[in-house]
């Protein structure tokens, strides 16, 4: 690349939506320089990005899960919120790295993301930035559209929306199973109508354990029709919950229905696991002490089977579980398109405060 290029592509501006770290509701457009490209480095422009509650739980989990590092912002108190779609390289100062190459991953609330590819072969690379090194490596990693398994250009939507949700969702269903469902005879499922909980609750089905779907009861409907739990139950009707030795994977992360769960079940809550934080107020450690909840964090199960399966052998299990996944997810979802950084912006702010329907699907395109 000729150096004309390389300093219209400095010259150039772009642009960040920064969240107020101590008040998410808070959203602001900046304008940022689009980074210059040096050797080793690719700059990739971002296409199109969802948004879910998944998102929200990066920043409300920001700070104890180093989310905020991966994208800094140049702002005291503020943040990048990591965001999952596609981008397109624009320029590219690594070989094996083409302009015009569409990869699918983590990508900043932003115009553009700078990378320093390492590991590059034919399904990706793994960006290998002196800041991420220490961060999980499974966020770390970017697919190649012409090498991913589990891409399908015709549902590059629902990919956007569920692929890193049903990474949790896979993970979560394999670790249950994996620990013989922690000695439980019923798991319940909180916020079951998010599309993490129904993607582990359609893992789960008929493996061995009764699978109740805990939700709003304005969304108990839409829960039950999605078929995938033995039973769901508004919020206020825990007491209906029979007393044997039960799980409760916590996808809400609400203080006072853990207490309810708690002193409805007793000694039959056999264990506790946090999987999301969809009130975005996490309960404090050791709120059960005897079963003492855990964050349940996928990369860890993604390391253990990596370990087992291999790399080739867990791409291969997920994108078989995605592949009979999708096309039942597609009768579970509304998409809903938006344009350009505004669009995002005001995304953000209705996925933030709770008012985007579970049906609902948001997808911003660059």
């Amino acid at each position: 690349m000729d150096t004309t290029t390389t300093t219209a592509t400095a010259a150039a501006v772009g642009w960040n939506l920064l969240i107020a770290r101590d008040d998410l509701s808070i959203a602001e457009l900046a304008d940022a320089p689009v980074p210059e490209v040096r050797d080793g480095e690719a700059l990739l422009r971002v296409d199109q990005v969802g948004l879910t509650a998944n998102n929200v739980t990066y920043a409300a989990l920001g700070d104890s899960f180093r989310y905020w590092q991966f994208f800094p912002a140049s702002r005291e108190g503020w943040g990048i919120v990591p965001l999952w779609g596609f981008a397109e390289v624009v320029d590219s100062r690594v070989e094996g790295i083409e302009p015009g190459s569409r990869y699918y991953g983590y990508l900043p609330s932003a115009s553009h993301l700078l990378v320093r590819p390492g590991r590059v072969d034919e399904r990706g690379f793994r960006d290998a930035s002196p800041h991420r090194q220490t961060l999980p490596r499974p966020y770390n990693a970017y697919a190649l559209t012409t090498g991913d398994l589990a891409y399908e250009a015709d549902r590059e939507d629902l990919q956007i929306l569920y692929r890193p949700l049903f990474w949790t969702s896979f993970m979560l269903a394999d670790w249950l199973v994996d620990n013989a469902w922690l000695g439980a005879a019923t798991a319940v499922l909180s916020s079951a109508s998010s599309k993490t909980a129904y993607g582990a609750a359609f893992l789960l089905q008929g493996r061995g354990c009764e699978i109740v779907g805990l939700t709003s009861r304005r969304n108990v409907a839409f829960t039950e029709s999605l078929g995938c739990y033995d039973r769901v139950l508004a919020y206020e009707d825990v007491v209906q919950l029979p007393n044997r030795p039960t799980l409760y994977a916590d996808f809400a992360g609400d203080e006072r229905l853990t207490a309810s769960l708690s002193a409805h079940l007793g000694d039959a809550l056999v264990h506790h696991v946090v999987v999301g934080i969809t009130n975005q107020e996490p309960g404090p450690a050791g709120t059960l002490a005897e079963t003492g909840p855990g964050m349940f964090f996928a990369p860890d199960q993604m390391r253990k089977r990596t370990g087992e399966w291999g790399r080739a052998g867990l791409d291969r299990r997920f994108a078989d579980a995605w592949q009979r996944f999708a096309p039942v997810a597609e009768g579970w979802v509304d998409v809903v398109h938006g344009q350009g950084p505004q669009a995002l912006t005001q995304v953000w702010r209705e996925v933030q405060s709770g008012r985007t329907a579970p049906r609902t699907g948001h997808v911003v395109i660059f």
